[in-house]
This record gives structure tokens, C-alpha cells and sequence, in this order.
């Protein structure tokens, strides 16, 4: 099975490639939800009557940050599924969870957000658990001796 850790062994320390696409992870997911945030805040949505409902859908869609956003979550869903395809997702969650922390950042910035000192001390934990987590093994998943062939060869096909 081929992974992204130095030398493809496990234990190895992830590459360049993988702490790339983690960062467009934390960096794309918060940005397009603080775009969907800030977009939803401009159209005030009314669900009734069914007039209002479809001037609302009609301004959702028109609203830029609400396509910015959108297009920020694809590039997050895609580095997402292109880094769980590297590594094992016990390293992957846990690492790209460091965008709380860019998500309180941007809220402040682009949302004009309060965030009170026990909100930073949380994140601070958060990060500091990302921080050790980012310490472990990206890759710990091995094909395990008598593990059938057809397991074996999914395994290395991935």
C-alpha cells in the first residue's frame, strides 16, 4: 500500500504534500463557511409566505460570498478526500481540526465576531492537541501476515 510518509513506511513523518493539502484544509473549510456566514447574514432569509421564500432562494444565489464560500468548500471536500487517500484518518481529523482555530480567527476578521478569552483558551487546547497529534505516525494501517489476498491487493492498489 502506497502512502504519503517518508519512504512509505510507517511511522514516517507525513510529506510536504500532505501538510499542504491539511493546510488548504483548515485554511478553505472555515473560510467558506465564515463566506456562507456573512452571505446569509446580507440576504436575511424568510421561509413564508412562498413569495418571500423564493426571493430569498433567488438572492441566496445571487449573493458572491455565497458562491465563494461554495467554491471554498469544494476545495476543502476535494484536499479532504485527496489527503484521507494519503493517510490514515486518526492523524487526518485530529490535524486538520486546527481550523477552529482559523475559524474563530476569520469570524473576528471577516464577521466582525467577539470572541472572549475562555473561547481563545479552548482553542489554545485544541491547538495544542493538534500540535501532539501532529507529533504520531501519520500512516499506522499494515497488511497484517495471513490477511487474505484480495485485502492485500485493495490495500496496495489504494
Amino acid at each position: 500500500m502506497k502512502d504519503d510518509t517518508a519512504g512509505g513506511k510507517p511511522g514516517s513523518q507525513p510529506r510536504l504534500k500532505t501538510i499542504l493539502f491539511i493546510a488548504i484544509m483548515v485554511v478553505a473549510g472555515p473560510l467558506g463557511n465564515v463566506l456562507l456566514s456573512r452571505g446569509m447574514k446580507q440576504v436575511r432569509p424568510s421561509l413564508w409566505p412562498l413569495d418571500q421564500f423564493l426571493a430569498t432562494a433567488f438572492h441566496i444565489f445571487a449573493a458572491p460570498s455565497i458562491w465563494m464560500g461554495i467554491g471554498s468548500l469544494i476545495t476543502f471536500f476535494l484536499a479532504n478526500i485527496l489527503v484521507l487517500s494519503w493517510v490514515d484518518y486518526s492523524f487526518v481529523q485530529p490535524a486538520s481540526s486546527i481550523g477552529y482555530g482559523v475559524s474563530a480567527l476569520l469570524g473576528y476578521i471577516i464577521l466582525g465576531g467577539r470572541i472572549i478569552l475562555l473561547r481563545w483558551l479552548g482553542i489554545a487546547v485544541i491547538c495544542t492537541g493538534v500540535f501532539i497529534v501532529g507529533r504520531t505516525a501519520p500512516r499506522t494501517t499494515k497488511v497484517l501476515p495471513g490477511a487474505p489476498k484480495l485485502v492485500e491487493a485493495e490495500l496496495e492498489r489504494s
